[in-house]
């Protein structure tokens, strides 16, 4: 067991874990706000389908990310106990079942069009949608694949190479965008398309240089990652298989709690649709920074458990707790203070909707402060959860949470209760408080404290044995 870390110490360590995280997952929103911006110049019904082509992208994104998200806390607590074979399989095998589920969502995405009309979208929109996700849905295999190596490489605590690869994909996206989206440099217009394919493009470039970076770095290279990957292993196959479905789950049913929202918001109106977009996206560069902390806290998490040390899981946990609401409270200030301006980077003003977007969306962003401290509780707390391997609970909360209230709440008191857009966030609201508590009372009250507890009293018992032994007694 570690010899026990102040909480400036731990805190240091999160940072140095978690800093380059949060600005790879920053970088790779910019990815999605970089669309968001140029289609928002280029034309408000192509910006409202881009919103609805993304959120479809996303919600099957987040399902198959659980593997790559489960391998996390799997690869840390295996080298906690020191185990570097398992490392190996369990990446292996998270790649792998990242790339079947990727072959599955490929009919999804040729056939959304009847589906987005299914739910009420307009024809013109949907059909637009789908051409953007006819073509960024074959992007699904190398975002996947990147989702898997970001977790291998970040357990092993090599975060930094996510945040250069991840910037160099951003400069990479804004240049192949610019260029198909408005027709520059000599490239044909193509709107919609153009955007996808410039998602496309950028998602295999990044998966081409992670999987580089794995197989040559010197310290990585002892796992041999890619050394005859064909051969499958059945055993962590069926283990990443059976904790990473919960883990999609459960990203499912928060994500498509925001997709509900999307949905019932277009059912109001394209204007409102497009500041819902440009709102969402401002919330989730804030999320961003809490999602990096509370992976560098799985990583932590993961590695005490592994080594069997509680006060350390302890100490690492409620030190990300403490450095995520510091960092909500901020966000809730510039929400409250500076909304109007937040929109306005996504708009063209000289663009006839660009008022009546703007008012509504900083309208958004007000509410959207109300749910900033439950925001980041839940995921830290599904970022604990994760160190530790439990996966089935935080489902079941999510579900409850999301489904059973949030996403109720939210028709209820934007259609019936008369609210509108407004209410819709407020539903969100309640929904990510209710999973904030849950999701926190479940990993400080969870069975592993004793189990780890009484690992660690039979592992004192032996040391002091071994001792009084050296010592003749």
């Amino acid at each position: 067991m570690r010899e026990r870390l102040t909480y400036a110490a731990q805190s240091r360590a999160l940072l140095v874990l978690g800093l380059p995280i949060i600005g790879s997952h920053l970088a790779q929103m910019l990815l999605h706000v970089t669309d968001t911006v140029l289609l928002g110049w280029y034309g408000v019904e192509e910006l409202a389908a881009v919103v609805l082509g993304t959120s479809t992208f996303f919600v099957l994104f987040i399902l198959g990310a659980g593997f790559g998200i489960a391998v996390m806390g799997m690869i840390a607590s295996a080298l906690g106990r020191g185990d570097e074979t398992q490392v190996r399989r369990d990446t292996r095998m998270g790649l792998w079942l990242s790339l079947l589920f990727s072959l599955f969502t490929l009919p999804v995405f040729w056939y959304s069009g009847p589906i987005l009309l299914r739910f009420g979208q307009e024809p013109h929109i949907a059909d637009l949608a789908q051409d953007f996700l006819r073509i960024a849905g074959l992007g699904m295999g190398p975002a996947l694949v990147i989702m898997v190596l970001k977790s291998y490489l970040a357990a092993l605590e090599k975060t930094k190479v996510q945040l250069w690869v991840t910037l160099t994909g951003v400069l990479f996206n804004f240049c192949v965008a610019w260029a198909l989206i408005f027709g520059h440099w000599g490239m044909p217009e193509l709107g919609v398309r153009g955007a996808a394919i410039a998602s496309l493009l950028t998602q295999s470039f990044g998966a081409i240089l992670l999987a580089l970076y794995a197989a040559l770095e010197p310290s990585s290279r002892r796992f041999r990652l890619f050394q005859r990957f064909w051969r499958p292993d059945w055993v962590a196959f069926l283990r990443v298989l059976r904790l990473g479905v919960p883990v999609g789950l459960t990203g499912l049913a928060e994500s498509c709690l925001f997709v509900a929202a999307s949905v019932m918001m277009g059912w109001i109106g394209t204007v409102e649709l497009a500041a819902h977009g440009i709102a969402m996206e401002v919330t989730a560069l804030a999320f961003m920074v809490h999602l990096g902390l509370s992976n560098a806290a799985t990583v932590r998490v993961g590695r005490a458990e592994g080594e069997g040390d509680p006060q350390s899981m302890r100490d690492s946990a409620l030190t990300a707790t403490v450095l995520s609401a510091g960092f909500a409270l901020l966000t809730i200030t510039l929400f409250l203070a500076a909304p109007e301006w937040l929109v306005g980077l996504f708009l063209d003003e000289s663009k006839a909707e660009a008022g009546a977007i703007l008012v509504f969306g900083a309208k958004l962003l007000a509410m959207a402060a109300l749910f900033q401290l439950f925001d980041a509780m839940q995921v830290m707390g599904l970022g604990f959860l994760r160190g530790v391997q439990d996966t089935r609970a935080p489902m079941l909360i999510a579900a409850l949470s999301y489904w059973v209230i949030g996403v109720p709440a939210s028709y209820l008191i934007a259609f019936p209760g008369g609210y509108g857009g407004t209410g819709l966030w407020f539903g969100l609201a309640v929904g990510l408080a209710v999973a904030a508590v849950l999701l926190m009372a479940r990993f400080w009250r969870g069975p592993w404290w004793l189990r780890l507890g009484a690992s660690t009293a039979v592992g004192l018992a032996a040391d002091k044995d071994a001792a009084q032994i050296m010592h003749g007694e």
